[in-house]
């Protein structure tokens, strides 16, 4: 089985970080973030997609590091806001907005909206770059839901809080690493990654 001695991580959310980590622990022999690496940089992620903005991330890096990146770009649509905040999900409350401030002005813009309405899901497209020879595997992941009336749990970030399962009775917040890992977003788009990349023998 190809292996990767060590796998960049196009960013410094230590959430997400966590999640790429134990995603590819089996193809990676390190996963670092960009602060690990010493790569001081702030793309801006003006793409009009989540696979833009994941490629601005992967390929700012690749400036960088000669061998294997790993981006993603992910966000929460919520179908009574038209998809919204969707790639701006991060700086939905505002640039530099914590993820308290996310949430409360979700719970804000759905003021009066009933549950049979708050029906959302999370998106996650990532990306698997190489620095050198620019070679590129892309793969998507969703996770369906409903968006709670107010948070609950103390796990994850971004909106977990919000993001009610009815399928197992919690929010995302709510569930251990290891029931989010089997079940999220970016869990689903990571494993489709990695079978392309068995696949690809890159």
């Amino acid at each position: 089985m190809t292996r990767i001695p060590d796998l960049l991580v196009a960013s410094n959310n230590a959430g997400k970080i966590r999640e790429i980590s134990a995603a590819f622990r089996a193809f990676a022999e390190r996963a670092l973030s960009l602060k690990d690496a010493g790569i001081h940089i702030s793309p801006e992620e003006n793409g009009v997609s989540y696979l833009e903005n994941a490629l601005i991330k992967a390929r700012a890096a690749a400036e960088h590091w000669p061998g294997w990146i790993l981006a993603d770009d992910s966000g929460l649509e919520v179908d009574a806001l038209e998809g919204r905040p969707g790639i701006h999900s991060s700086r939905f409350a505002g640039e530099n907005a914590t993820d308290a401030e996310n949430n409360a002005k979700l719970l804000a813009t759905l003021a009066g909206i009933p549950e049979s309405k708050r029906t959302a899901r999370f998106r996650c497209v990532a990306v698997l770059y190489h620095g050198q020879t620019k070679r590129l595997l892309t793969a998507e992941g969703t996770c369906e839901g409903i968006i709670a009336l107010s948070p609950r749990g103390e796990n994850g970030f971004g909106f977990d809080p919000l993001f009610f399962l009815p399928s197992l009775g919690r929010t995302m917040a709510e569930l251990t690493f290891e029931e989010k890992m089997r079940i999220s977003h970016r869990a689903v788009a990571l494993s489709k990654l990695k079978e392309k990349f068995l696949e690809s023998s890159l």
